[in-house]
């Protein structure tokens, strides 16, 4: 089985979109240029910020066609990340509700990319 260890976003603006997610997920990049930025996690996980302009071969999705998603460890969590997230003024697209997997919510990036926070319900 190949393990998933890199997530890359097309994005209009780099810099904007790394000083975002620097914000949001307290985490600085580990790379930046005018046409990319790289975060590494303590999981190992990367996450790539390309310029849609310059990347080859060019893009042909939208964004909100996928979602990241960030597991937390309670429902408590969920709404603490909610509301601070909110107060920094991160575009919300579903606020905080109990869907048939957990509670959840979902913000938006910059670029319209959406940022799903869980709780998973332990059935």
């Amino acid at each position: 089985m190949l393990d998933i260890s890199y997530i890359l976003l097309f994005v209009d603006n780099p810099g904007a979109s790394a000083a975002f997610y620097e914000a949001l997920l307290d985490a600085n990049p580990v790379e930046s240029s005018p046409t990319f930025a790289l975060f590494v996690f303590p999981s190992g996980l990367k996450l790539g910020l390309w310029s849609r302009r310059h990347a080859e071969p060019a893009p042909t999705g939208s964004s909100g066609s996928a979602e990241i998603a960030v597991a937390l460890a309670s429902n408590a969590a969920v709404e603490t990340t909610y509301d601070a997230w909110r107060r920094k003024g991160v575009p919300i697209v579903q606020t905080p509700t109990e869907m048939d997997f957990g509670r959840t919510f979902v913000a938006a990036d910059p670029d319209g990319h959406r940022i799903r926070v869980f709780h998973p319900n332990m059935r």
